[in-house]
């Protein structure tokens, strides 16, 4: 409470920086069709009054969140996402909410001995009073402040927050085993990973499905002249939360699983560049595909469990994904005809019957591996694989039948 109104000033200061550059970006979209990027964003407005209410830092690191935004939308408007729409202006009538401000390490002092910050504030906010925050914060006994990032003030609702970003050195354990596994994304199965030993397991991607439409219903969806309304900013940071929750709770337990089986390598299909063409322009999969490819973020999965298994000594290598689909896990052969629908795939050669997304996971698996499976992959195990959902109560992953 000591600091509010110093952080108040702040949060209100960067909405207006926002909402200047939000004006200049308009107007350069609306001459040429040009967004600039933060690099001009920077350049032209450093001499702003209001760039100058915040440490440089933060003024940039306000500008460089609009130029993500606007790129975002723009790419999502390239894919043919029509519910897309362009970052608004930070304004409710005649006030401007209290945005997140980010202190990086320039405008930053730790007296750890005290368990003080010291956060600078702009030359215009410098007058008549002190020339930074000064903020007390308490941890708990084991954990340690230091080597930090960035410090950012997050207004809840309620009240301020303080989040400090640190840089820990984490320790690698030992790899679990010498055994490997693959991994196929999907849209409805989100995974399906294949192990060594034959085992094989789906995890459906239903639950982003149902808080995708969910909170993006009409009544969500609400824009007006100063951007999105406040429930349906509300109903896209809950969404946003819960996605999150998803992809690190399955990161996590996709790891845990992989120790189970002493699994010291994961293969894993690169979806980076499934939104792009071959001349590295937007490919388009049509109004639908587009539409269920936008915020399934693969990638941003992909680097999750990259860094939960680096922790745990196990590697992750992206694959390509070509001809996973198409070719028989059993015998090799390769033919389109062989996926006949959406989960299943017949080889007309071998006879193999088995769940399509797990015939191209193990087909990834051995991409980093030429080892077949060390138990017998029997159609019945591949065609009929374990299935996990996501328990939306414990916030973690179970056997179908228990959920």
């Amino acid at each position: 409470s000591q600091v509010s109104d110093d952080l108040d000033d702040c949060g209100f200061s960067a909405s207006k920086l926002w909402n200047v550059a939000r004006y200049y970006t308009q107007g350069r979209w609306d001459e040429d069709g040009e967004i600039p990027d933060d690099g001009e964003l920077k350049s032209e407005l450093k001499e702003h009054e209001r760039y100058s209410d915040l440490h440089s830092q933060s003024s940039q690191r306000v500008l460089e969140e609009l130029a993500e935004s606007f790129t975002s939308w723009y790419k999502a408007r390239q894919r043919g996402d029509e519910n897309a729409n362009p970052p608004g202006y930070r304004k409710h009538g005649d006030e401007h909410p209290r945005s997140t401000v980010t202190w990086k390490q320039n405008g930053i002092k730790h007296d750890s001995k005290h368990n003080q910050l010291r956060l600078s504030k702009g030359f215009n906010l410098k007058n008549h009073r002190s020339d930074f925050i000064l903020c007390e914060y308490e941890t708990r006994p084991d954990v340690t402040v230091e080597n930090i990032q960035q410090v950012r003030a997050v207004w809840n609702g309620d009240r301020w927050e303080l989040h400090i970003v640190c840089k820990v050195e984490i320790r690698t354990e030992d790899a679990p085993g010498d055994n490997t596994a693959g991994i196929d994304l999907g849209i409805n199965n989100y995974l399906a990973i294949a192990y060594d030993d034959g085992d094989a397991e789906l995890y459906p991607g239903n639950v982003l499905k149902q808080d995708k439409h969910y909170f993006t219903r009409d009544e969500y969806d609400t824009e007006g002249e100063n951007g999105p309304s406040r429930r349906a900013l509300r109903a896209r940071q809950k969404l946003s939360r819960r996605k999150d929750h998803f992809l690190h709770a399955l990161a996590k337990h996709i790891v845990e699983r992989c120790i189970d089986h002493e699994v010291g390598r994961i293969a894993i299909g690169d979806l980076s560049k499934i939104l792009e063409d071959e001349d590295g322009e937007v490919r388009n999969w049509g109004k639908r595909g587009n539409k269920k490819l936008h915020g399934w973020e693969f990638d941003r999965f992909t680097t999750l469990l990259e860094y939960k298994a680096e922790e745990h000594g196990i590697l992750v290598n992206r694959v390509s994904e070509q001809n996973t689909s198409k070719t028989c896990s059993c015998c090799g052969r390769k033919r389109d005809a062989n996926r006949v629908e959406r989960g299943l795939y017949v080889c007309e050669s071998c006879g193999a019957t088995m769940n399509a997304d797990v015939n191209g996971a193990v087909n990834i698996r051995r991409k980093i591996t030429q080892s077949p499976p060390t138990e017998d992959m029997s159609n019945g195990r591949l065609a009929r694989p374990a299935v996990r959902l996501f328990n939306q109560t414990s916030g973690s992953f179970h056997p179908r039948e228990q959920v």
